[in-house]
């Protein structure tokens, strides 16, 4: 098959979506505003801080795809004049806006913590009388890695929150969710309707930045249809092509979604060596009308985020099981620039790893010595 996907970014996740393209003799394009991305390596980066940059990045390829929520749904309306991109624009636009989420997951009875639309000082202190505490104030639009955000514990700190946050004007209140682990599903939609999911990803944070995932997520496997059955319900209802993830809470009433990502995620870089086909491949394969492959596990992984600075490479590469994914970015604090995925054999061999990994890593991150797979 000879086709061209043009991919409104040039982050990592469009660097790896056209590493997995290449063998299906797929190219790729790219619009950033950074021609020196991630992804240049891959393809032809068209600027996007020029006047013609977006017309030149539609006559570029057949077909369009995404790798961040927030692309501009000016651009994508302009887009879809012409040419096809997937994921749609409704699942784009949800996505964008966290109160068009919420409603969303009510109408297809996915359950999620209460929550209040707050637009003024007055309505945050309805909510927090409705709501009760603690609560997470949100912007309703933009915000990632824990930012965009105000845990709200005392009626105190009314006044401050709403001084943080209260200019963007359109916030959601949530209840704060008691939950003993975060989850997420990945699952892809082909153009025929077809729906494969992978195994529950168990996720760990580090100051708001997810640090490793550990697949398939233990003791889950009561969670695993649950979660299929609402990622399916997302999917279908959004005629849907492409990957989608669902990130969850695990609570004692049940599986509360927190929100969707209508892209390849952080949470299923494993999939690369540790599934039949990854999120890339079958994303890829979506978008290009392709059948989609398999989704199955070849052995537990887990993966854990570079965050910062990179670790020497032939010190990650000397350890018997772990494969190294680097992103050809500048070092910065709380920056993503690579990943590694560990195949151990075992929960023993797991932790010899981890142990190792934390003497490696320039940035320690909060590996435990005792997780299982």
């Amino acid at each position: 098959m000879n086709k061209t996907i043009g991919i409104f970014g040039g982050g990592q996740l469009g660097r790896m979506m056209a590493q997995a393209a290449l063998p299906l003799n797929i190219q790729c394009t790219f619009y950033e505003a950074d021609t020196d991305c991630p992804s240049a390596a891959l393809g032809q980066v068209i600027s996007s801080q020029t006047e013609q940059g977006l017309q030149q990045f539609i006559q570029s390829a057949d077909v369009f795809s995404l790798e961040f929520e927030n692309t501009p749904l000016a651009d994508v309306d302009l887009l879809t004049q012409s040419k096809a991109i997937h994921p749609p624009r409704q699942a784009l636009a949800t996505a964008q806006n966290r109160l068009m989420e919420k409603a969303l997951f009510d109408q297809l009875q996915i359950p999620v913590a209460p929550y209040q639309a707050v637009d003024s000082l007055a309505s945050l202190q309805q909510a927090v009388k409705t709501l009760g505490l603690p609560l997470v104030l949100k912007t309703a639009t933009g915000g990632y890695d824990g930012k965009g955000q105000f845990v709200l514990r005392s009626e105190d700190q009314i006044e401050q929150a709403w001084a943080e946050l209260g200019p963007a004007k359109s916030l959601i209140a949530e209840s704060f969710v008691t939950f003993s682990r975060e989850v997420s599903i990945i699952a892809v939609r082909g153009q025929d309707g077809e729906v494969k999911t992978w195994p529950l990803a168990e996720n760990h944070h580090h100051h708001g930045i997810l640090s490793h995932s550990i697949v398939p997520a233990p003791n889950s496997a009561d969670l695993q249809p649950v979660a299929q059955d609402y990622i399916t319900r997302l999917l279908n209802h959004l005629n849907y092509v492409g990957v989608l993830t669902l990130e969850l809470f695990v609570t004692e009433q049940g599986l509360f979604a927190n929100e969707m990502a209508p892209r390849v995620h952080n949470s299923g870089h494993w999939s690369i060596e540790g599934a039949v086909c990854s999120q890339f491949e079958n994303h890829i394969r979506a978008v290009a009308g392709l059948p989609l492959g398999s989704t199955e596990v070849v052995r537990p992984t887990v993966m854990i985020n570079i965050i910062g600075q990179y670790p020497k490479s032939e010190q990650v590469l000397a350890l018997n099981g772990a494969h190294l994914h680097l992103y050809n970015k500048t070092e910065r604090a709380g920056r993503k620039i690579g990943h590694i995925t560990l195949m151990p054999n075992d929960s023993t061999q797991l932790t010899t790893l981890c142990r190792q990994l934390a003497k490696i890593l320039p940035v320690p991150l909060a590996l435990s010595e005792d997780m299982t797979i």
